[in-house]
Order: C-alpha cells, then structure tokens, then sequence
C-alpha cells in the first residue's frame, strides 16, 4: 500500500465519523493552532528582540576594537613620520657608507626617543639604501643585505602607505628579547624627501601582540564569545585560546556583509559577524553562541507550554457542551443532503426551531424542489429540442432532392423514349421507399449504398458518357447502422459542383472503410477542385458550425450538423482538394450495431 493510498484511507476513516467528534477536532483544532501560534509568534518576537539587542552591541563592539586597532597602527605611522623627519635619522639615511658609528649613535639616540615611551613596541630597525641600518634590540643574522627583505622592498615600491606584515618569520633580522613570529606583528614604511621625493630607506617597527590582546580583551563581548584579527592574507593575526576559531571556514567570513550569519560548529550555532578595516586591511571578526542569547527564552517556552496546555483542556470541556446542542439537526440534515446528492429529490427536512439550522433546512427543501421541477424542464425542452433539429434539417434535404429529382425526370420525358423514362422512375421509386424508411433515422450501411447507386443511376441516364462512378466499401461495414441519407447530398454536391464543371467525361469513387473504431466514407471526383482560399473556408465553417449555409451547400452542411448534434463535434465531414484535379470529402461516423 503506498503512502497515499493510507493518507486516503485515514481522510476517509475521519469522514465518516460522526460530526459531533468532527466538530470537537475542529474547535480543538483551531484552539491549538491560535494557541502555538500566539507561542511561536511571541517567543519569535522576543528572540528577534533580543537578537537585535545583542547584534546592535556586537557591531558597536566590533567597530570599537576595530577603532582602536587602527588608531594604534595609526600611531605607528605618526612614530615613522616624526623619525622621517628627524636630522638625525636623515643624516644617517643619506650617508652612502654601510657603517659610520657617529651617525648611527644619534640616529640611536631618535630611536629610543620613541620606544622609551611607547612599550608596546618591540624594536625599530632604520635601513638606508645602501643595506645600512641602525635599530634598538634588533641585528642583521647573515651577511646579506637587509634591501632584498620583503618588508624593504614593499615599502620601497609602494613609499605611500604603509605595510603590515604577521607572523614575521624568515627574515634576516634578530630581536635580542627573542620574541617569536606569534608575539609580534611588523609596520614598515619608506622614509621619502619631501624636496625631491626621493626613496632615502625604510623603516621598521615590531609591535607587540599584546596591544592587539589587550584592546580586544578590554572590550570581551559576553562570556563564551570572542574576537580575533585576520589579515588580507586570510592569516590570523591574534585569537584568544579555544577550538573553535580554526573550524571556522574563510569562506564563510568572505560572504559576510554588513550582517550576522548562522554556522554550525561543533555541533553547536554560532553567529558570526565581522568589519573590514580599510587603512590596514585586517579583518576584525566577532563569534558569539547563539545559545548564549537565547536561555531566557527556555523559560518562556516552558511556562507557555503550561498556559497552553492548561487553556486546551479548558476549551476541550466548552467545545464538547456546544457541541452536543447542535449535532442532531445538523446530523439529520447532512443525511438528507447525501440522499438528495445520490438523487433522491423526493427528501423533506422536518425543523422543530426556527433557529438557523431551521432556515437552512427550509432552503435545502426550496432547494431540492427547485432542481426537480429544473431537471425535468431541462429534460423535456432539450428533446424537444432535439427533435425539432432532426426534423427541420430533415426538412431541408427531402425538398431539395425531389426537386432536382422531378427536373431530371422532365427532362428525361423530353429528350428520351419510354424505357429510359421507366428506368429512371423506378430509381427515383427505390430513392423515396429508402427515404422514408418507414419513419426510421437510421438504416444500415447497405441501404444507405443501395440509395446511393439508385441515386447514381438516374443521374448516369442523365449525363450518359459524361459521368462514370465507381462504389468500393468494405464487406464488414454492411450491417453497421447510420444516419439515413447522409451521403447523396455529398454525391450530388461532387456532380453538381465538380463533374459537372469539367470538360469530358467525369467520374466518381465511393470508398468505405473502419478506422480506429470509426466509419470512413471517402467521396471523390475528378472535377475542375477548389482554390485553397475556398477549401480553407468551407472546413473553417464545418468544424465551426457556421450559418452560412448558401456558402456551402445546404446538403453539405445539413449532412454535416446532423452527425455532430447526434454524436459530438470529433464527427462530421472535412474536404480535401487540389484545383484542377478534384475533390475528395471525408465523412467520419461513429460505429453502431442498432437504432
């Protein structure tokens, strides 16, 4: 059994219950949907209350360490400035050899200016062009020259901005307090003339981690969030100590925009959020539990819980007491309802009040004997409808034949002698007994063909050489029934309008078959045919039913409006022709074993 065959089964099971336990589902229902829905609704409201709360804060907080980051890094830049400045400095960048120690001892003295009141500074190194330098606590480790450094070279070629480098390693520098690559951070900067914008060396400062540290440690948002740095190298420049930092995917920070995301890490919702700083290029990139703002919460929804539960099973004990006042009658009537929908309209609703159950009930009476007294009008106006149809069409193709018929048989006592008169009599005699048929619309195939050919031999006495026919029908479709005298007016419309049209001898096929549980007559001539323009035009009115009769025959279209009104609109005629060659019109009709 598949799973909507069970579903069905369950809809049905609940159909038939009574309504009294229908009515109690509902009210429960509707009671249970309202009441978690003013839950959801206000535990959603107070959460995203408390998210935008805590999102507000998180950003100011973020923005703050990101401030302060840059201000110090800023303060770096002045420190490099003022040394770009100092006589000091200058002289020993300008000095072309790779040691003079008069020079280096004040360009020291500039150097210590500036570390003996910024602590957080964990050495300077000044280098002129020439790979000479001077610095505090730091030394050359090789013999190679400090301009081929990566920092030296950075700032060599770009001299407008600054350069920050983390986790300095591989360098050819030594710093005399060992500090490693994950407790320093470097700042370089070219030192450039302001006369001639000339490059005279750089400068490099090594900044401690801790200022980093301290700035985010002053600003901790929450208990188990944190904040760390990363560079645009997607490096992480400081994080405080936990598992979680490494798990998270840059991926994930790059698609982060002014916004707060939601990951999984560790099986745990973590929100993330961060702030590119332009000066520098770091990221500062905040991580926050999402539990952490949202315990409170948990009590809400417990003590809801309890409300909710206890305000259904109130609403249970009401809903079962007016339930029962109002099931009886509304039991009843459903049953004659059902009745009435199987087709019983004999059924009356006997009401006790004059409640509303009472006026629907003095309805559904109104009701059920209005579309009694509307189906038997329907029916006895659409038969006689249909019989009006039959007989004026009917109408309209026995005149028209007799008539054509009596102008034959004039002509025939004019220009012919006795036999010939009494052959085409007996033709037309054989013509009005299957016309007639006895008051029967419907005749077998065989009749219907034995018209045709009696039909066929007048007008054959009639042309003579000029008219040839040829009937070739399939032996099974002889006692099959159909629609008397549907195929002379096509014959005749063949003779009248093609044959009869064309220089020399004309001739026509009747050809008969079962197709795809269907009767198929194909009457063709050899005629003068039709222009596309006009065939187009005669089917268009076929399919659609058009009045314009004169346009294409009364015969034709009368023929044609029988069969569809009797067996639908996928029956009925359509020409085929080809101007100059001839004509063909198909007849489709549905097959039937008896009237």
């Amino acid at each position: 059994m598949t799973g909507g065959d069970g579903l069905n089964k369950l809809k049905t099971y609940f159909m038939n219950r009574s309504i009294s336990s229908k009515l109690i589902f509902y009210f429960f229902g509707v009671i249970l949907i309202v009441t978690m829905m003013i839950t959801i609704l206000g535990n959603l409201s107070y959460r995203n209350s408390i998210n935008f709360s805590q999102n507000e804060n998180t950003n100011q907080i973020i923005k703050q360490i990101n401030y302060n980051i840059e201000s110090y890094v800023n303060n770096t830049e002045n420190i490099m400035n003022y040394m770009s400045t100092d006589p000091r400095i200058l002289k020993f960048l300008s000095d072309n050899k790779l040691k003079n120690d008069n020079l280096e001892d004040e360009a020291y003295k500039s150097i210590y200016s500036f570390v003996k009141f910024n602590p957080k500074i964990a050495g300077i190194m000044v280098v002129n062009n020439n790979g000479g330098y001077i610095s505090d606590v730091m030394n050359k480790v090789s013999r190679q020259s400090l301009i081929n450094e990566e920092w030296y070279l950075k700032a060599y070629n770009e001299p407008d901005k600054i350069h920050l480098f983390t986790k300095p390693t591989g360098r050819n520098i030594d710093n005399i307090f060992r500090y490693s690559a994950d407790e320093v951070f470097s700042v370089s900067k070219a030192v450039v003339d302001s006369s001639s914008k000339k490059i005279n060396g750089v400068i490099l400062i090594d900044v401690k981690l801790d200022v980093i540290k301290d700035i985010i440690e002053n600003s901790k948002p929450g208990t188990a969030g944190f904040i760390y740095i990363m560079d645009s190298n997607k490096e992480i420049v400081y994080t405080p100590v936990n598992n979680v930092v490494y798990r998270i995917k840059n991926e994930w920070i790059d698609k982060i925009n002014n916004e707060i995301i939601i990951k999984n890490i560790n099986g745990e919702n973590y929100q993330l959020t961060k702030i590119k700083s332009e000066y520098t290029g770091w990221e500062t990139i905040g991580v926050f539990p999402e539990s952490e703002s949202l315990r409170v919460i948990e009590d809400i929804k417990y003590y809801s819980a309890i409300v909710a539960v206890l305000a259904l099973i109130i609403a249970q004990i009401l809903v079962i007491i007016f339930t029962r006042s109002i099931v009886n009658p509304i039991k009843k009537l459903k049953k004659l309802m059902k009745k009435a929908q199987e087709g019983d309209l004999t059924v009356t609703f006997n009401a006790k009040y004059n409640d509303e159950i009472g006026e629907l009930g003095g309805s559904f009476n109104t009701m059920v004997k209005e579309i009694s007294n509307l189906i038997n009008l329907v029916q006895v106006e659409e038969k006689k409808k249909r019989i009006a149809e039959m007989n004026v069409l009917q109408a309209q193709i026995k005149p028209h034949f007799m008539y054509n018929t009596l102008d034959t048989i004039r002509w025939m006592a004019e220009e012919h002698n006795e036999e010939d008169i009494i052959e085409i009599i007996e033709a037309f005699t054989n013509l009005l007994r299957i016309s007639l048929s006895k008051g029967k619309e419907i005749i077998s195939v065989n009749e219907e063909l034995s018209h045709i050919k009696s039909y066929l031999t007048i007008q054959k006495i009639r042309y003579e050489d000029k008219l040839d026919y040829e009937i070739q029908v399939d032996d099974n479709m002889l006692e099959y029934k159909l629609i008397k005298l549907i195929l002379q007016p096509l014959v005749e419309n063949a003779i009248y309008h093609g044959i009869k049209e064309k220089r020399g001898s004309g001739r026509i096929l009747i050809k008969g078959e079962i197709k795809e549980n269907t009767l198929i007559f194909a009457i063709s001539d050899n005629g003068k045919g039709m222009e596309e323009e006009l065939l187009n035009k005669i089917n268009y009115m076929l399919r659609n039913g058009n009045e314009k009769k004169n346009e294409i025959g009364y015969g034709i279209f009368n023929v044609n409006e029988r069969i569809k009104i009797i067996y639908g609109d996928e029956y009925g005629l359509q020409y085929e022709s080809i101007y100059g060659e001839g004509t063909t019109v198909l007849l489709k009709h549905p097959i039937i074993d008896g009237e």
